[in-house]
């Protein structure tokens, strides 16, 4: 009974802070996004170059889903700040890069990336309670960070390597571009997927919370 009264605080406090940051004013909002713009900024000096490839393994998928799920849709609004601040001069790209060169180089197209999949997990994860459990964000977040970072990124990296370089076959890019990482990002995925799970309200932000009905909030 005391564990089941426990379980209820838990759940109310992480509905009211949810409830606290989807009714925050456009200032607080905006500072949100641009608090994860940092966070991404840091996690992306966080790298490990693979022999043989331009793509650097990084922390930023880990920080950009984390951005979706905690800030809806201004967790895609603080990924455009992360490109758009990144672009304009601040030097927080991996590898301490900035400049258009870094949008238009070999790992840009993963930038472009980064930005739709905070979006799409921070759309479906305010909008649909049911996205917000284990099984079905495993899944989302599996799809944002190998379909939504990867095609664009993979795009971007052969235009470039074609230009730079030279010809490139698909199972070489590949090599260079996705195949290193993903014993990583499955790593990062589940790992956010774990903390999404524990921290997202299991109610949809407009209802009142009745601790009595709180025991029938959880989604495995």
């Amino acid at each position: 009974m005391e564990i089941n009264i426990y379980m209820n605080k838990y759940r109310n406090l992480r509905y009211e802070f949810f409830k606290w940051r989807y009714e925050l004013n456009l200032i607080y909002q905006i500072s949100l996004a641009l608090s994860f713009a940092c966070i991404t900024g840091l996690m992306a000096q966080v790298k490990f170059f693979m022999p043989g490839s331009p793509v650097p393994i990084t922390g930023q998928t880990f920080a950009i889903l984390l951005a979706g799920i905690l800030l809806g849709k201004w967790g895609g609004i603080s990924q455009i700040m992360y490109v758009g601040i990144g672009v304009a001069g601040v030097p927080w790209f991996a590898d301490m890069q900035s400049g258009i060169g870094a949008l238009t180089g070999a790992t840009g197209g993963y930038l472009i990336g980064f930005i739709l999949a905070a979006f799409f997990l921070g759309y479906l994860t305010d909008k649909y309670i049911r996205s917000r459990s284990l099984l079905s964000m495993l899944p989302l977040m599996l799809f944002a960070n190998f379909t939504l970072i990867y095609i664009p990124g993979l795009i971007v990296l052969y235009l470039w390597w074609t230009t730079a370089i030279g010809s490139i076959g698909i199972m070489e890019l590949l090599a260079v571009g996705m195949i290193p990482f993903i014993i990583g990002d499955v790593i990062k995925v589940v790992a956010a997927a774990g903390i999404a799970k524990g921290i997202l309200p299991k109610i949809s932000y407009g209802q009142e919370v009745d601790v009595e009905k709180a025991k029938n909030w959880y989604i495995p």
